[in-house]
């Protein structure tokens, strides 16, 4: 949620945002009374805002609930990172999944969370919280982890000052994530095992254009490790790799 913007000096760009910001993965319908609490907005401020997003296609009403439109739909996917990104590792992650059968994982960091931009689930009973659009802690995902490891100063200590458990094997002792993140620069690779969901364990690595800084990260979900996990550490290397020379150097820096 945006948070409270029902202050005067809060402009209507920021109070538009705040409604749109209302809807995430859990909440892809809601109500206008759901939509003016979670925005922070007065309910006679939301009316109008969603009935004006809804005349640009901003928002679709569906009775008396809201979703988000195809309009912004149409927009997210211009976004140059998303857009080339998941355009450029399409092939690679097919191609990965063709030789793992495992559930492969494509993430960004999105501040101080992972953005998942694609998925292909396994053919494994393997239980995956995950969801394209959907995000997850960096702490306690393969992804996370590798995006965390190569993330800014400030971004490592906001999150190690907050390390929520989210099952019994979730590290949050910063000391320990803290020396783990050492380790993933050193090795070149993360690994969880049932620290997102139990039955689940992850490995990743990094993708960066030629020369470039870490921009993504790419990821398998199996059911154990114990066995094959050189093979896929390998196989998602080779993937990260044809990835990286195939992306713009221009997509290098982000640092959200």
């Amino acid at each position: 949620m945006s948070g409270n913007l029902s202050t005067p000096g809060a402009s209507v760009t920021s109070r538009a945002f705040a409604l749109l910001g209302a809807f995430d993965v859990d909440h892809r319908e809601l109500s206008l009374t759901e939509l003016s609490q979670r925005a922070g907005l007065p309910l006679p401020t939301a009316h109008r805002l969603a009935r004006e997003l809804v005349g640009l296609g901003a928002l679709e009403r569906r009775e008396d609930r809201y979703a988000v439109g195809r309009r912004l739909w149409d927009l997210g996917l211009l976004a140059p990172v998303q857009f080339e990104l998941r355009q450029v590792a399409a092939p690679f992650l097919q191609d990965l999944y063709g030789a793992t059968g495992a559930t492969v994982h494509l993430g960004e960091r999105d501040g101080d969370q992972v953005l998942y931009l694609d998925r292909l689930s396994g053919n494994a009973s393997v239980p995956v919280v995950s969801r394209i659009g959907g995000r997850l802690p960096l702490h306690a995902t393969g992804i996370g982890k590798v995006l965390l490891a190569w993330a800014p100063e400030d971004v490592q200590r906001r999150v190690l000052a907050s390390l929520t458990r989210v099952t019994p094997y979730t590290i949050t002792q910063p000391g320990r994530l803290r020396e783990q993140l050492r380790r993933v620069r050193r090795e070149g690779y993360a690994q969880t095992v049932e620290e997102m969901s139990r039955g689940a364990c992850s490995v990743a690595v990094p993708i960066r254009p030629s020369g470039g800084d870490v921009v993504a990260a790419l990821g398998l979900v199996v059911p154990d490790l114990s066995r094959g996990r050189a093979r896929l550490i390998s196989a998602l290397q080779v993937a990260a790799a044809g990835i990286g020379r195939s992306l713009p150097v221009s997509l290098s820096g982000s640092d959200r």
